[in-house]
């Protein structure tokens, strides 16, 4: 029984708080560094040795080079990161707007089409009326009044 025993009292509250104060503190400080890294790279104003300079600043002197960094720099972090997320977001509306657009013809596209087969003689009048009708109610596609299902009818 003659073994240290180690109770609440040897680690005090405020010892407890300041423990947690300077984690909560190293965790900023990296997620800053990090920040700035990527603040490095995503500006293109700055040349490549420029980007290097402060690279190495921000990796050999770290707490002076983010601060002086933060200092000289910070004014215009914000505003690179909204006009990379508002890019970000112009090529993802982008995209889905070419994906929606490419997966199902209009039926502006669809007219234009049939026009096009009727005017190489490729179907009758008749059938361009009706295939028209199909596409104006939205009952079907252009294709089935092609040439494939004109053949299938004979």
């Amino acid at each position: 029984m003659s073994a240290p025993t180690h109770l609440a009292y040897d680690y005090p509250l405020l010892s407890a708080f300041w423990t947690m104060l300077w984690f909560f503190l190293w965790i900023m400080w990296f997620i800053l560094l990090f920040r700035i890294i990527n603040d490095i790279f995503r500006d293109d104003r700055l040349s490549g040795w420029a980007k290097t300079g402060w690279l190495v600043f921000c990796v050999v002197l770290p707490f002076l080079g983010v601060f002086v960094y933060v200092i000289a720099r910070g004014r215009n972090m914000g505003r690179r990161e909204v006009s990379q997320a508002r890019a970000q977001q112009e090529e993802f509306n982008a995209y889905i707007r070419q994906t929606a657009a490419g997966g199902r013809p209009s039926s502006v596209d669809e007219l234009a089409r049939l026009s096009e087969i009727r005017a190489h003689g490729d179907i009758t009048d008749e059938e361009f009326r009706r295939a028209k009708e199909l596409v104006l109610t939205g009952h079907g596609p252009a294709e089935s009044a092609g040439p494939t299902a004109r053949t299938s009818a004979r």
